[in-house]
């Protein structure tokens, strides 16, 4: 079993006074960020493709099998207001939320974007073995995942905040590194 850091035991001295929605590519470490960010905030962590699996009561690929992505986006899009209208917390975003100008003008009216930049070996990396990539269920998963992240990174880039990911770097590690961006903000710690 893996050990935790010690700092996850104990919150930090601050109150999250915004929702913090984490966007990024597929395997950017959204929900692992998420999650650890979450407990060490003491605030609530909130999964929009959870909370669209958990209301459809199928997987997020299922969706996209069943029906397309423009009903997939319209789903997520009301999801994301819903969480952001009921409590402060963080908020881990599908891949391809932030796309949507709704989605970005409701984080930013509610909370703030917090970009996890990662290049794109180290999302390959992150990606390559899963198959529960929907959009990635192409004959050359890799030059897909390439043609998104050259047409997402523009929009990405529109997030008030980034936080550069590394290889080396550990889910502490990268959650000490949000940490220090919002500090930076007194509107959000």
């Amino acid at each position: 079993m893996k050990s935790k850091d010690k700092r996850d035991a104990a919150v930090l001295p601050f109150q999250l006074k915004k929702t913090v929605a984490l966007v990024g590519m597929m395997g950017s470490g959204k929900s692992a960020i998420g999650t650890a960010l979450s407990r060490r905030l003491a605030v609530p962590f909130l999964d929009s493709d959870a909370e669209i699996e958990a209301a459809s009561n199928m997987a997020i690929a299922e969706i996209f099998e069943a029906y397309d992505e423009p009903f997939f986006r319209e789903k997520e899009a009301q999801v994301i207001m819903r969480l952001l209208e009921t409590q402060v917390g963080v908020l881990s975003t599908g891949g391809g939320a932030f796309l949507q100008s709704t989605n970005r003008e409701a984080i930013s009216h509610y909370g703030i974007a917090v970009w996890l930049r990662a290049d794109i070996d180290l999302l390959w990396s992150r990606v390559s073995h899963k198959t529960t990539r929907p959009l990635l269920l192409t004959d050359n998963p890799r030059a897909t995942l390439e043609t998104l992240y050259a047409a997402r990174v523009p929009e990405y880039s529109k997030a008030e905040l980034v936080v550069d990911a590394q290889e080396g770097y550990s889910i502490e590690k990268m959650t000490d590194k949000v940490i220090e961006v919002l500090l930076t903000r007194s509107d959000i710690l």
